[in-house]
This record gives C-alpha cells, sequence and structure tokens, in this order.
C-alpha cells in the first residue's frame, strides 16, 4: 500500500539530528576530507539536506539516510525494479515471472548470480527476513512466502539433482487487500537485507529488534568493516557536509546484468547543501554532475552546461501530482460545491508559468494524469461534464466562483476598500479564515500556495497560507489536523498507478479515520462510513480494479472512479511535476539519458531502474 511512509521519505529535509536514537557523527574512514580525482568522482545531490542520522536499512524510512532510504539500490537492492518510461518490471536480484503470477501471487526467481559483499549468496531466508522484520508492514498485502527450490535437469534419475535456484510466490492477504498491484509495489519498493547478518545482531541484543533498528550502521557491527551489501556501491565516509560511497569492482551484478562492464564512476559524492539555491549555483559552476532539486527558469541554464530530459517545456516528464488535500470534516470544506468553488478560483496558468517555471502540461479535471502510462483510462466527455472549470480567467472567473459559494450556503464579506473581511453562513455566522499548510523553504509549493491563495481570496474566499516547519507540517497532515494542506500523493511512480494515487486520496472505508488518529491514506477524511455523503461504490472500485485482467472493464472502473472524484472534489490537483526534478550537467560526464537518448528513464543513478546510468557515463572529451 502507498502510504503515509511513502509519503515521508520524499520528504527534503530531516531538520534535526536524532542524537537520542542514532548517534549523529562524522566518520573517520580514508575519504574524509581528502580531495577526490574529479575524472573519477560522480557529485549528485537533492535528497539529503541535513546530518546523516541512519544507514540502517531497518529505520524507518524517514530516519533512514541516503542512499539508504527510498527506491534507492546503490548500496541494498530490490528484487525488482519499475521502469517508469514503458511500466517494465526489470530483473535485479530477482526475475519477476508473469506466467505464474495471477491475482493468487506473484512470483519471482531469485537470481542465482546474486551475491552480498562478503560472498555469501543472496537467498530466500533475505527476502523472508525484510519482508517479516522491516519497517514497512506487509501483512495487509502478503499473506505467506512459499518457497521452491530449482534444479537443473537431468536425464539420469539416478544422479544428485543440482539446485540452480530458488523461486519465491509472494501470496496476497486476500482476507485483507486482495490486491496484487500493491504486492508488485512492495516487490519493487521493498531493499533486501543480509539476514545472516541482521540475525546475528539480533542474538547480540538479546532478541531485541528495536535496539537492532537503532543501531547506525555506517560499519558492520560483527567486524568493524563496511556494511554487508548487495548494491554496485558502499558506505567509504560521511560528515555533515557529504556522503560518499566507493565502488565495488567485485559487485555481482557487473557480470550478470551489464556484461562485465563496471560503473563508470568510483566514486560517488552527494554533498549535503543548506538550499536548492546552494545546489543551483553548484551545478551552475560544474561541481555538481546531477541533482533532484527544483531549479527555476531550467531554459536559462544551458548555458552552463545544464540540461533535462526534453530540450522544451515541460522540460521533465511528470510523474507526480501535487495537490491540495482538503479536510472534508470541517466546514465550509464539508461542502462539495465550496470545494469545487476552491479548484475554480486558482489561477492555474499563474502557477504554470511563475511557481513551477512552464514544468507542467496544462492542468485537467481528474485523478489521472495525462501520460503514456495512464492517459488511456480519461475520458473526455466526463471531463468536459463533470469538471470544474479551470480554464476561466479574470471576471468570469471570479464571477463564477461566487456564485458557487452562494449555491454552497455561504457569503463573503468585503471592506469599503474591496479587500476581503471574512465569510459568514447565510444566517450571518463568522466562519474562522482557512489555512492551507505547506512546509517553510519548498520554494516552489510556497509559490504555489501563494497564487492558490490570491486566486481564493480575489474571489472571496477567506484563506490564508499556513508555512510551517517539518516538526509541525507531517503530524499535522497525518492527523488531520489542517483545513487544506499542500501534499504530493503516491510520491513513487509505480506498477499500480493510478490506483494508489485514488487509494491514497480517497481511501476505502476499512481505513478511514477520525481526526486526531493517524492516517496513512484519505488524510482528507473523505467518504466517512456510515455518513449521508457516504458513495459505497468508491470502496467497490478501489477494492475490484487491482484484480481486474480485461482492458475495457478497468477503463470504465476508472471512469467511473474519476467522475465520483471530479464531482466532490476531495482534493485539487495542481499541476503536473516530474517524480523527481532530473537535471544534469555535461561538464565532466557526459551520455545522460534524455528524450533523444532514452536507454535509462529520466532519473537521478540512484533510484530504481536510473542507475543503468552508472554503467553507460562517459567522461566528456
Amino acid at each position: 500500500m502507498v502510504g503515509f511512509k511513502t509519503i515521508a521519505r520524499t520528504a527534503l529535509a530531516v531538520p534535526a539530528c536524532f542524537a537520542f536514537l542514532m548517534g549523529c557523527g562524522e566518520s573517520q574512514n580514508v575519504s574524509d576530507g581528502v580531495s577526490l580525482p574529479r575524472q573519477e568522482t560522480l557529485y549528485l545531490s537533492g535528497q539529503q539536506w541535513g546530518t546523516p542520522t541512519s544507514f540502517n536499512p531497518l529505520a524507518e524510512s524517514w530516519m533512514a539516510t541516503w542512499p539508504v532510504g527510498g527506491r534507492f539500490n546503490l548500496m541494498y537492492e530490490p528484487l525488482i525494479t519499475y521502469n517508469t518510461l514503458n511500466g517494465a518490471l526489470e530483473p535485479l536480484l530477482g526475475t519477476l515471472v508473469p506466467e505464474l503470477s495471477n491475482n493468487d501471487s506473484v512470483v519471482i526467481d531469485l537470481n542465482p548470480a546474486a551475491r552480498w559483499s562478503d560472498g555469501k549468496p543472496v537467498n530466500s531466508e533475505d527476502v523472508k527476513y525484510i519482508f517479516t522484520k522491516g519497517s514497512v508492514s506487509t501483512v495487509e498485502q502478503i499473506a505467506a512466502i512459499h518457497v521452491d527450490t530449482l534444479y537443473e535437469a537431468s536425464a539420469d534419475s539416478a544422479s544428485p539433482k543440482k539446485m540452480i535456484g530458488e523461486r519465491l510466490s509472494f501470496m496476497v492477504a486476500k482476507d485483507k487487500r486482495n490486491n496484487p498491484l500493491s504486492v508488485m509495489d512492495l516487490l519493487q519498493a521493498i531493499r533486501i537485507v543480509p539476514s545472516h547478518v541482521f540475525a546475528e545482531l539480533e542474538k547480540q541484543n538479546k532478541g531485541d529488534l528495536a535496539e537492532v533498528k537503532k543501531l547506525m550502521l555506517d560499519k558492520n557491527p560483527l567486524d568493524g568493516k563496511a556494511p554487508v551489501v548487495s548494491g554496485p556501491y558502499n558506505l567509504d565516509s560521511y560528515s555533515s557536509t557529504k556522503i560518499i560511497l566507493k565502488r565495488r569492482d567485485d559487485y555481482w551484478g557487473n557480470a550478470a546484468l551489464h556484461e562485465g562492464k563496471l560503473p563508470a564512476p568510483k566514486y560517488i559524492v552527494h554533498p549535503i547543501y543548506k538550499s536548492n539555491e546552494h545546489s543551483t549555483i553548484a551545478m551552475r559552476e560544474g561541481n555538481l554532475d546531477a541533482s533532484m532539486s527544483f531549479i527555476p527558469r531550467i531554459e536559462r541554464k544551458a548555458i552552463s552546461g545544464i540540461h533535462t530530459w526534453y530540450d522544451q517545456a515541460p522540460y521533465f516528464v511528470p510523474g507526480a501530482m501535487p495537490m491540495l488535500f482538503i479536510n472534508t470534516t470541517k466546514e465550509p470544506l464539508n461542502n462539495k460545491i465550496f470545494r469545487r468553488a476552491l479548484a475554480t478560483a486558482i489561477d492555474y496558468v499563474a502557477i504554470k508559468q511563475f511557481a513551477v517555471s512552464k514544468y507542467t502540461a496544462d492542468i485537467r479535471s481528474g485523478l489521472i494524469m495525462p501520460t503514456s502510462l495512464e492517459g488511456e483510462y480519461i475520458n473526455e466527455e466526463d471531463v468536459e461534464k463533470y469538471g470544474v472549470k479551470l480554464n476561466l480567467r479574470g471576471a468570469d472567473k471570479i464571477n463564477t466562483v461566487k456564485k458557487m459559494i452562494e449555491e454552497a450556503g455561504f457569503k463573503s464579506i468585503f471592506n469599503k476598500d474591496g479587500s476581503l473581511s471574512h465569510m459568514e453562513t447565510k444566517d450571518g455566522k463568522k466562519l474562522p479564515t482557512l489555512f492551507i499548510t505547506c512546509p517553510a523553504g519548498w520554494t516552489d509549493w510556497e509559490a504555489i500556495v501563494t497564487i492558490a491563495v490570491e486566486g481564493m481570496r480575489a474571489a472571496g474566499i477567506d484563506v490564508r497560507e499556513g508555512f510551517v516547519d517539518g516538526g509541525q507540517y507531517w503530524p499535522a497532515m497525518g492527523t488531520g489536523n489542517f483545513d487544506l494542506v499542500m501534499h504530493k500523493p503516491s510520491a513513487d511512480v509505480s506498477p499500480s498507478l493510478p490506483w494508489s494515487r485514488f487509494n491514497e486520496v480517497m481511501g476505502v472505508a476499512r481505513d478511514w479515520q477520525p481526526i486526531g488518529a493517524w492516517a496513512g491514506t484519505n488524510i482528507g477524511r473523505y467518504n466517512k462510513p456510515g455518513s449521508p455523503e457516504y458513495r459505497p461504490e468508491v470502496d467497490s472500485l478501489l477494492n475490484l480494479i487491482p484484480l481486474m485482467t480485461d482492458s475495457e472493464q478497468k477503463k470504465e472502473a476508472y471512469r467511473t472512479l474519476n467522475r465520483v472524484f471530479m464531482e466532490d472534489q476531495p482534493a485539487i490537483p495542481l499541476a503536473y511535476l516530474p517524480e523527481q526534478f532530473y537535471e544534469f550537467s555535461d561538464r565532466v560526464w557526459t551520455n545522460w539519458p534524455t528524450e533523444k537518448n532514452p536507454y535509462a528513464p529520466p532519473q537521478l543513478p540512484w533510484i530504481a531502474s536510473g542507475i543503468k546510468i552508472l554503467w553507460n557515463l562517459q567522461l566528456k572529451k
């Protein structure tokens, strides 16, 4: 299930050092403080914004430091990876067996060549360990993991059979989720760990897994050497200003997956900058090779050697849909006509031009993104009939919103100078000012919220910006302590989209939580079970879509679900932004993937299928 843990790992910063749990500090490894050879070193940024807190793959995702948390394949690897360009599930530690996978189970063959850095093979015990003891709960998706041993075929029945691998069947938990899509999401998201290391650490800590999760794991506690990993790089050193990884020339995948080639960079360094601005300066000066930070007006940076996937707007491949989640339990936000008025009031053209530097196509009504992977589920007639009008301008927009506010049963009170004073119900009860909660310092999001507020206030909606630090933002979002909140659902492009986005925004009855209780999905508390507004078709479709194999049936189901979203407007999509900002410099390294050279997705070379970039980079001549 894509939920709040997925959301949390997309945070741009962890503002404090969690010394009370992890013991922050600086390493003393050989490369720390040593100047690395520029033509052997790849500098990447955009994920780590504070002092490293933990390199423990069992730690909560919000606690784990780059490159351990998230979909990062440099040290620890998943079974398969998802290619966001074509929707393919590509092999890594394992290979999907589609002919054996169905609504009952998803089948993976482990790669017999896969090895840990201590030489031990990656096996089924490693997989079962992380799926049962990792920070992400899998019990709602997976009922059991069945293991079969594969043997080499032999004509001589009397000869001993030679083991050639293991086959894992991930059994769908039908009594809970009944969802093979969420299972595949897990298989490409969860990084496998060496069970032989962690079982011993548990033993040393008297079976207390919670204590094991607190370990920093910048070294292997069993021998004081580098961590035991399966990936192509390992941790070399770290400090408050950078993290340094060093290439593993004995990486199993060089021979098994890359025809014996080594990754081009010997070192990968993640500088820890204080802001997007510092990252941009480093890119412009050639001190940074790639970044996933927001860089405004990217078209002006080409002269400095900074490039993106597309040469022209929107420059990036869309993969994320930042939006305003609406607390549907609060007056007047519990009125769907008022929620539709909010959506109509926003100046989406201004957001596109000024807030996100034209990095988005024109926004459309609905919760389906118009991409090659999702676009087939959009019904144009429904968008026109049920969607709010997002292209209104000037007086037409303001007058339309005012009529919707009146229809919803509210009125706007203006001062003598024409500025908005407040809002009231029809019987004169003053409504409190609404606030849009947004992380402070996320400059593109702050700009979006500012433009949204301007449009709403101009049309008579009493709303203000609420920029807060991360320590306020995440708890407020999870517990429902907000009016509207800026958030990006389904942070990772995964096999389950667009289903996972609908599920995260609209939820199902069994996941609905009251205000004050933690919600991983449906943070706006939409579609309360038992309420007069409850729509059972939402529950039904969210449960059925993952099981559908007929393409036309699935299209019709998404059509119905999208129509309900447009009618009820529980959230307001604002732009189609990239899953991550993919910017690169060709001043030192060349042969980055682009629209014209699409050998890998537009991802930083630590994420999912983007890691194949490392074997294709070339030094500039």
